[in-house]
């Protein structure tokens, strides 16, 4: 419970009694002794090894989320789609935008994983994205100017799916987002990392 203040003093709830108290014995009021401590070392960074393996594991993951959000029920469920995000140390991370309103602020696919990926503080290695055109048919929705600019802050090694010409399953080729973005504008600059 808070401490309520009244005319006379400061008075705290406890176990339903009040009791007198001086404001410097309120917890807000207590001093914190400062504790040094030595700086543990940090584990060493992951590999960003991406294999076939992920990358296959990755698209599914994606499909899995479109098939179980939207099973495809209505005809408002049909078309839909999601996006799947690879992390370096393995994790998959997926996530799908909301239905708005005004088309104005509709988000990307992409935003949520892009966003989770950086509340973990990991490095996001992969990225797919998939939209269902009809039951069972897929198509790749390569990365967009504002998605490509966000997954560059993670290196030009991104890969990123692309559509494979005449595939109808959706199962994506693979490029790095270098290849996407072979004339990156802030790969001038010496700060950034690109090249």
């Amino acid at each position: 419970s808070r401490p309520r203040r009244c005319i006379r003093g400061v008075f705290a709830v406890q176990q339903g009694r009040r009791r007198r108290m001086s404001v410097r014995s309120l917890p807000c009021r207590r001093r914190v002794r400062r504790v040094t401590t030595t700086p543990q070392p940090q584990p060493p960074a992951p590999r960003r090894t991406v294999t076939p393996d992920r990358l296959a594991a990755t698209v599914s993951a994606c499909r899995a989320l479109i098939e179980n959000r939207f099973p495809g029920e209505g005809s408002d469920d049909v078309e839909r789609g999601a996006a799947a995000m690879l992390l370096d140390d393995g994790t998959i991370l997926t996530g799908t935008a909301p239905d708005v309103v005004n088309p104005g602020v509709e988000v990307c696919h992409e935003t949520e994983p892009f966003a989770a990926a950086f509340r973990l503080g990991r490095a996001i290695v992969a990225s797919v994205c998939l939209a269902r055109e009809a039951p069972g048919r897929f198509v790749v929705l390569s990365p967009c100017g504002v998605c490509r600019e966000r997954l560059a802050g993670h290196g030009p090694d991104v890969r990123v799916a692309v559509p494979r010409p005449g595939d109808e399953r959706g199962d994506p080729a693979w490029i790095t987002l270098d290849e996407a973005l072979p004339y990156y504008w802030a790969a001038v600059f010496a700060d950034v990392p690109w090249r």
